[in-house]
This record gives C-alpha cells, structure tokens and sequence, in this order.
C-alpha cells in the first residue's frame, strides 16, 4: 500500500475508535482479557505517543499512561492521535526506531493503520455494533501478521515455527500468501476482513465465510501457534 494510503486508513480507523469512546468506557472488551473500553482507549492512545516518539526521538522508551477521568481521556486521546498523524506525516523511508525491520517511518505507517484497525472492531464489537475492515487494508494486515508478527512471536520465544505451509487466500482481493516451509499442506480462504479476525484471535476458524481445502488439520497446526501478541 502506499503511505498516503496508510495515513488515510489510520484517520479514518482514529475517528472511528473515537466515536465509541462517547459510550459506556466501562464496557469489556471480549479479545483482550480484563480490558474495558477505557483501558483500550489508554492502551491506543499510548501507543500512539511511543510510536511518534519513535518517530521524532528514534527511541521507544515512551509510554506514558492514560489519564483516568473520561473527560480528560477524550482529550488526551484527541492530542494524541494529532501528535502521531503529524509524526507520520513524513518520508516512509526516513530513519526511525522499531521493534522489527525496517526502522523506518514507514514501518509505523503500516503498523498503527493496522493496530487501530484491529482495536476499532475491538471498541465497536464491545458495543455490540462492530463494522466490517476495509478489505485492502485487512488485506495488507494479514500480510503483516505472517511477514512481521509471527516472526517477531518466533524471535521472542512466545511461539515455534510453522511445522509445514499454509496457503492463505483473500477471495474477496484475490492476495495470496504462504506461510511455513515447503509446498503448503491446505488452503483457508475467505473475506480478508475474517482472516485477519482469524489471525488476531477475534474469530474462530469455523466461524464466518472461511473454507478449508487439503489437510485442514495440518493447517490447523500452523494456526495453533501464537502468530500475534
């Protein structure tokens, strides 16, 4: 995708968590343990600040805590996510600290696009009012779940490597991807906003419009470890 493109998502994404956070912040959020809507909304609105300190600083020692008060909440949330657009607002290319290749403005483009993303269904699903992902973008977040996430989980010790290959198949984009070594063992296919869900633990594979072909237990295998935090 191209950084424009990023940046377009990541407002749109921004606003749309914003708007669930004028409802009921006590709310729990089902995906991501004892969190209600306003830890959510402090966990977001944090990362947004590391993420333009490791932007303007080229450090990512930043994690400043999210003040308790709903009306400051809103506001702190707001500044923040002015903070990181402008932060972002730059060269892809240009240098900047990350926590996986490549330490560029542009890594972090791609990865709080993805992570509201994901968040956004997290505050809507909480409100029972959850709306689909944008395709192209969900696309490109599933391509990050297998080219920087899991190794990342791998590299940490938080999770082993595929035993064989998975080929994933959007039908909805026609994008494709192969996980694991060797010649792949199935094939899941289906909408690229359910794979995603899939890979980021907010659906289940029998759930949705997903299909299996091919050793779908020996698929199932590679799904079976951690492949996001």
């Amino acid at each position: 995708m191209r950084p424009e493109s990023y940046l377009s998502h990541l407002r749109r994404e921004l606003d749309a968590f914003r708007a669930t956070l004028g409802a009921d912040l006590g709310a729990p959020v089902e995906h991501c343990g004892p969190w209600t809507l306003r830890d959510l909304a402090g966990h977001l609105g944090s990362g947004n600040l590391w993420a333009a300190t490791a932007v303007t600083e080229g450090h990512g020692d930043h994690h400043p805590p999210a003040p308790r008060d709903p009306g400051a909440l809103l506001e702190w949330y707001d500044g923040g996510c002015a903070t990181l657009l402008a932060a972002l607002d730059a060269d892809p290319a240009a240098p900047a600290w990350s926590f996986a290749p490549p330490p560029t403005v542009g890594f972090w483009q791609r990865r709080r696009a993805q992570e509201t993303l994901i968040h956004r269904w997290d505050a809507e699903h909480a409100l029972g009012a959850a709306k689909p992902l944008d395709p192209v973008l969900a696309a490109d977040g599933v391509a990050e779940v297998f080219d920087t996430m899991a190794p990342r989980m791998i590299t940490r010790g938080l999770a082993t490597g595929p035993p064989h290959a998975l080929r994933v198949t959007a039908t909805d984009t026609g994008a494709s991807w192969t996980y694991g070594p060797g010649e792949p063992v199935a094939t899941l296919a289906g909408p690229a906003g359910e794979l995603l869900l899939l890979l980021w633990g907010r659906m289940a594979e029998g759930e949705g419009d997903l299909s299996w072909s091919g050793d779908r237990a020996a698929g199932l295998l590679v799904l079976g470890s951690r492949l996001t935090p």
